[in-house]
């Protein structure tokens, strides 16, 4: 099977003043946002993976530099667009606070998949793109392979939700923090969802060659853990 670490990047001024940052050029990591990224790459640095993926943006880029510089390697960074930040449109660069007001971010809380911004790309096609990009890279990277995708929130979240089997109207309910890391291990059948923004988890499991704890034997009815 094949394993994905979906990384948010760290924090920004952006994400810390309440901005809808979008495609705004030159957003880049605070200190906190940076010292998120270290802790990461500490943890990430007992996973033996094979790829790191990233958006194109600036907070991603620097999110994934931070991840390869710790794992002290050649492992090459893949920019991959497709995994980039939803197309906001006339939306981009303004406060949450003023976009609240809008009517159409009643329509964004409870029905992204109607969504098209302003401007901009609908939420139906991120999540399209993004699923798409994952796939295509299971498959040239191959059924054994872990690696680690740095992305942004609610594309990490639209992923989820799809490996969940949930509709995109649903993924609202996730919640995604700066540098969480979620985990979708994909076989031939279905995906599975091992993990949903870990911030503090022990994530050496996930090497490959490493067996999960849901294909072990268990006495549960229908998959799951013993007797849950």
């Amino acid at each position: 099977m094949t394993t994905v670490l979906l990384l948010r990047h760290g924090r920004t001024t952006a994400n810390a003043d309440g901005v809808l940052a979008g495609w705004t050029p030159g957003v880049a990591l605070d200190d906190v946002g940076r010292e998120q990224a270290r802790t990461v790459a500490r943890r990430l640095a007992e996973v033996r993976f094979q790829a790191i993926l990233t958006s194109p943006l600036e907070r991603c880029r620097e999110t994934a530099e931070i991840v390869a510089k710790r794992r002290r390697s050649d492992l090459p960074i893949h920019t991959e667009v497709d995994l980039a930040e939803a197309r906001y449109g006339d939306w981009t660069g303004q406060s949450l606070e003023v976009l609240a007001k809008d009517p159409l971010w009643e329509q964004v809380q409870h029905h992204p998949s109607g969504v098209t911004f302003p401007g901009g790309e609908s939420m139906a096609l991120v999540q399209t793109r993004a699923i798409g990009a994952i796939r295509r890279w299971n498959r040239r990277l191959g059924d054994a392979a872990t690696y680690v995708a740095v992305s942004h929130g609610d594309v990490i979240k639209a992923i989820l939700a799809d490996a969940l089997g949930m509709h995109l109207d649903l993924f609202q309910r996730i919640q995604i923090d700066p540098c969480s890391i979620s985990v979708i291990r994909y076989t031939p059948g279905r995906a599975f969802v091992a993990r949903v923004n870990d911030i503090g988890g022990d994530l050496r499991m996930f090497s490959p060659g490493r067996r999960p704890r849901s294909d072990r034997p268990s006495d549960a009815v229908v998959g799951g853990e013993t007797g849950v």
